[in-house]
């Protein structure tokens, strides 16, 4: 019997520069860039409301006014703003700073320039079915290389039969990419570093703990981090 989603509260991180989608970031910020008809951020917001998250805390720092201004027009999710404009915290920080908007323990967390196909279960869905709070810090959603579309990388991780990831060791290739999409416990956030910093520091410490998982996601995802990798994205979206 599937489990209930497992928060109905999720992070979307939006501030980034959005250097490597350059010149299309010039005028707006990167979640704005359009991929088959719409946003990058619609494509993530859509799938949260599709799968009955109801609230979406959305970071912004980089043209911070035009994010505010194309996402006030929307209902559902229902989204709080957590603003980053004096200083951009990179995923970590971001995610420290909105804590108290977030309120929920655990929530969902997810980049904004995400777009993905389901498998038979949405993602939330099927995070919620594998999280275990007794045992996790935080729960990654990973891709097998043949799921993932204009990825060219070396993978992030190794997963062992129980679940439990370890990084990628140097000069190998792992298995298995990070989706962008995670649930996570407060406990992940706990004695955090101040100011800016990146995810990874806090994984680290919960994979020495033996308390960092992930599962694999049976759908198919997309890597639309470059201008040149819209297009095949897009050609792909179509035949599917």
């Amino acid at each position: 019997m599937s489990k209930p989603l497992a928060s109905d509260v999720a992070m979307v991180l939006s501030a980034g520069l959005g250097k490597r989608m350059r010149p299309l970031t010039a005028s707006r910020p990167k979640p704005l860039v359009q991929v088959a008809g719409k946003p990058l951020i619609d494509h993530a917001l859509d799938k949260l409301q599709e799968a009955g998250v109801a609230r979406a805390v959305v970071n912004v720092h980089y043209l911070a006014d035009a994010m505010e201004a194309y996402l006030a027009r929307r209902t559902v999710p229902v989204i709080n703003i957590s603003d980053e404009r004096e200083k951009l915290l990179e995923t970590g920080g971001g995610m420290v700073k909105a804590l108290p908007l977030l309120g929920t323990d655990p929530f969902f967390c997810l980049n904004s320039d995400n777009i993905w196909l389901d498998g038979p279960r949405d993602v939330f869905a099927h995070l919620s079915d594998h999280w275990d709070v007794d045992k996790m810090d935080a729960l990654l959603l990973l891709v097998p290389h043949a799921r993932a579309f204009n990825y060219r990388g070396k993978g992030d991780f190794h997963m062992d039969a129980l679940g439990r990831i370890s990084r990628r060791r140097t000069g190998r290739v792992a298995p298995f990419i990070y989706s962008g999409i995670q649930i996570v416990s407060h406990r992940l956030l706990r004695d955090a570093p101040e100011g800016a910093f990146g995810t990874m520091t806090l994984w680290q410490r919960a994979i020495e703990e033996g308390r960092l998982y992930g599962v694999s996601h049976q759908g198919l995802w997309y890597e639309v981090g470059e201008p040149q990798m819209i297009a095949p994205t897009e050609a792909a979206l179509r035949s599917d």
